[in-house]
C-alpha cells in the first residue's frame, strides 16, 4: 500500500490516537544494539550521543536521566514520506493552542510527542484540524 500525499485527504483521515504510556527522550553512549533490552520505540544517532525514545518506566528502571515527560499521539492515516504539508499543519494547529510537539515520521504513520499535561488538549486540537476546523 502506497501512502497518501494529498494534504486534504491526509488531514481528513488522520484520526489521531493518544497512547496511554508516558515517553521520554534519553541521550546515551554506545550503539543502539546495546540498548535494545530497554525496547526503545525510536533511536537517532547524533554526533553528541544516541537518542533513545523510551517508555518512562523503562528509563526509570535503567536509571537514565531525561527531559520532559511526553505522551504519544499517532496519526492513523498512512502518509507517504514525501507528503508535503502534514507536519506543518499539525505543528500550526498545536502552536495555536500553545503546545510544543516533536514529530517522528515512520514508514506508515506520523507520531507526535507532546508534553504529558497537554496531551488531551493536543488530541482535541488535532481532531478539530481533521474535521476541518483547525
Amino acid at each position: 500500500m502506497i501512502g497518501a500525499t494529498d494534504l486534504q485527504r491526509l488531514l481528513a483521515g488522520m484520526k489521531p490516537v493518544l497512547r496511554e504510556a508516558e515517553y521520554v527522550y534519553c541521550a546515551v553512549e554506545g550503539d543502539a544494539g546495546s540498548w535494545l533490552s530497554l525496547a526503545p520505540i525510536g533511536t537517532f544517532r547524533e554526533a553528541e550521543a544516541l537518542t533513545l525514545i523510551l517508555e518512562r518506566s523503562s528509563a526509570d528502571a535503567a536509571g537514565l536521566s531525561y527531559g520532559p515527560v511526553l505522551r504519544l499521539i499517532t496519526l492513523s492515516v498512512h502518509s507517504a514520506l514525501q507528503a508535503v504539508g502534514l507536519t506543518a499543519a499539525v505543528s500550526a494547529a498545536l502552536t495555536r493552542v500553545g503546545i510544543s510537539a516533536n514529530v517522528v515520521a515512520a514508514f506508515y504513520h506520523d507520531h507526535i510527542f507532546v508534553p504529558a499535561p497537554d496531551a488531551e488538549r493536543a488530541l482535541g486540537a488535532l481532531r478539530e484540524l481533521s474535521r476541518g476546523n483547525g
